[in-house]
């Protein structure tokens, strides 16, 4: 029974479900939560998952692919195109610096070259689960510390498959007949000559493109006309899958395949059906897969040679730091955005696990080689949650935009009593347009290289990270009596609001929410003044729409009025409802269906007797018109 499928499962969910909570309680992030639950139950402490536990890894890949695919969804083919620049760059320098040292460094610990350049190779690579779901709950995907991971990162992930195609040039020999699982993965181009192999290659990324255009987005509208749920939930798994197989045949990698198929249906408007169905299965198999990760650590080889082991670690994430660093400073980030950035990517990633294993079976590393490197990779995959906490608590408090702290705390609150958190795109159109009017609010905001450029604008923004209470009190919270939080992530918009209500009760709040559900969450909180990011210009947007044919411009004001009105009220007669009964969708039908019919009755009463007063400068433009064809008259 031990051994099945079924009871490794049990096994791994439970201690999820465990220690995940645990460590969100002490502050830690849910990703060192499960690399410890992984650790408790694996075969070398509790011993309740065996070493063939490593079928549970390979299966949790899976997850590493599907949160490619959603961060594709989330970036639009042009801007794609617009981050070439920074993807060669910042990502070509960082693999081509750290390869070269660590290379050199082989050789000087006394390696054979085909060794070392394949260590080199490995350590080269960083973690893209690890520090993409990190840089996902802190909320830091807009910042410059984020997008500069997220294309180092997706560098990597393109160059592995020239890694993993240049490693069968590195040996003569048969190789291991003993592997682990992965030769069952070596593409089926591979004993093509290398031209033929470069055609596939190409043919299959054109190919994903054709795809996505002209048959995935089809086969979700025929999906989508017979109303099951369950099938679209089936057709997206199905997508990604037919990805990853596809780029596994022709020995490309399947996470950077699944991220191109998101960036090819990015524009289509199957993109939230798509994101809201396998978010729960990313989320799932990446939790599992860091557990998986936790459960590889070999403790019998640490305890071997424990200070060796140690000292490779410390090494190899000096080593990546170091270069991350310099990468940083060439590319002129801030000094708090360079240490999240050097903290963040300085371990070994999940795919050294393949390629080293690869490696193994071609009899470049030898058994105890593996053996150690597998344990590093684990290693310090293990250690990162706990150096970024590190760097949060110690380091980053104490260093970074120095001068963004330096105006005294009485001259803040005797020139404002308005603090305004996040200063990005929807931040900064509500300082723009207080500050028009004569109110100059304390801005505070998280990405040092954002305020660096903001100040340059003529901005009084402030650096600092607003979820630290001290901060918040020598911008003069205390002394405020309005708080507005714009940031752009739910999680920190909730995080914020718990502290300072528990130390200010009496404060005001005004707060952004991205959509209904986080509106939902913060009415449930006592928060009343909410506003939804797409709400006002929707319903803008619409009007404008019906201007253009021919509906009255007072009419539409006052009808737009009138609608936002009555979906503030459903808003919060619906947040108190639990959002997956059957009562709240019997209840958000009928409010809707009551909205339209209050607003036809308004339109077909004719209540609204001034229209002309609001469309007067159509009036003036109908009679230049007239007046220029000689068919002029005098305004009533």
């Amino acid at each position: 029974m031990t051994g099945t499928i079924l009871f490794e499962a049990m096994i791994f969910l439970a201690g999820a479900v465990v220690c995940v909570p645990l460590a969100k309680r002490f502050g830690l992030s849910s990703v060192l939560g499960y690399l410890l639950a992984g650790i408790l139950i694996g075969p070398y402490l509790l011993g309740f998952v065996g070493e063939e536990g490593d079928d549970i890894l390979h299966f949790a890949e899976f997850g590493v692919v599907m949160m490619l695919f959603l961060i594709g969804l989330e970036i639009e083919p042009a801007n794609f195109w617009k981050m070439r620049r920074i993807i060669l760059g910042m990502g070509g320098t960082q693999v081509l610096l750290t390869m070269l040292l660590s290379f050199l460094v082989g050789i000087g610990l006394g390696l054979d070259w085909k060794v070392s350049l394949t260590i080199s190779m490995a350590v080269a690579l960083s973690s893209t689960a690890i520090t993409l779901q990190t840089i996902k709950e802190k909320g830091h995907f807009d910042t410059t510390y984020g997008v500069s991971s997220f294309s180092i990162l997706l560098f990597q992930d393109i160059v592995v498959i020239l890694m993993l195609g240049s490693l069968p040039l590195l040996t003569n020999h048969q190789g291991h007949s003993e592997g682990d699982g992965h030769g069952e993965k070596l593409n089926m181009l591979e004993n093509l000559p290398l031209g033929l192999q470069t055609l596939a290659i190409v043919v299959s990324v054109v190919l994903i493109v054709l795809l996505g255009r002209y048959l995935i987005v089809p086969m979700l509208r025929g999906v989508a006309t017979t109303g099951v749920r369950e099938l679209l939930t089936a057709s997206a798994l199905l997508i990604v899958i037919g990805i990853s197989v596809l780029m596994e045949l022709v020995g490309l990698s399947p996470a950077l395949g699944a991220f191109l198929g998101g960036v090819v249906l990015a524009n289509s408007e199957f993109k939230h059906e798509l994101e809201s169905t396998l978010a729960p299965f990313k989320d799932l198999l990446l939790g599992l897969f860091f557990m998986a990760v936790g459960a590889s650590i070999n403790f019998v080889v640490i305890q071997q040679n424990p200070w060796g082991i140690v000292g490779l670690v410390v090494a190899v994430i000096l080593l990546k730091a170091l270069v991350l660093w310099l990468v940083g400073a060439l590319f002129k980030l801030k000094l708090d955005q360079r240490l999240l950035l050097t903290v963040g990517l300085a371990q070994v990633g999940e795919f050294a696990f393949v390629l080293l294993s690869f490696a193994f079976q071609l009899a470049i590393v030898d058994q105890q080689q593996l053996d150690i490197l597998l344990l590093i990779t684990a290693l310090t995959m293990t250690l990162t949650p706990i150096l970024g906490l590190v760097n949060e608590r110690l380091l980053l408090p104490r260093v970074g935009t120095v001068e963004s702290i330096k105006r005294p705390i009485d001259h803040i609150a005797k020139t404002s009593k308005v603090v305004l958190i996040g200063f990005g795109h929807f931040g900064s159109t509500v300082g723009r347009f207080l500050r028009a009017h004569g109110v100059e609010p304390t801005i505070l905001d998280y990405d040092s290289n954002r305020v660096d450029l903001l100040r340059q604008m003529g901005f009084e923004v402030y650096y600092g990270d607003a979820t630290r209470m001290d901060l918040l009190e020598s911008a003069g919270i205390a002394e405020a009596n309005m708080v507005i939080i714009t940031v752009g992530s739910p999680d920190t918009t909730m995080t914020l609001v718990k502290m300072i209500k528990k130390k200010y009760p009496d404060i005001q709040f005004m707060v952004r929410a991205k959509n209904r559900y986080d509106a939902y969450d913060l009415i449930n909180t006592g928060i009343q003044n909410v506003y939804r990011s797409s709400l006002d210009t929707s319903v803008k947007l619409a009007s404008d729409v019906l201007s253009k044919m021919g509906f009255r411009k007072y009419t539409l004001q006052w009808q737009a009025r009138n609608f936002i009105k009555m979906d503030e009220e459903s808003l919060r007669e619906l947040a108190e409802k639990p959002k997956i009964d059957e009562d709240y969708i019997f209840e958000a039908r009928r409010m809707i269906r009551e909205q339209e019919r209050l607003l036809e009755e308004d339109l077909n009463r004719g209540v609204l007797v001034f229209d002309n007063h609001w469309d007067s400068e159509q009036m003036r433009a109908a009679h230049k018109n007239d007046t220029e064809m000689g068919r002029g008259h005098k305004p009533q």
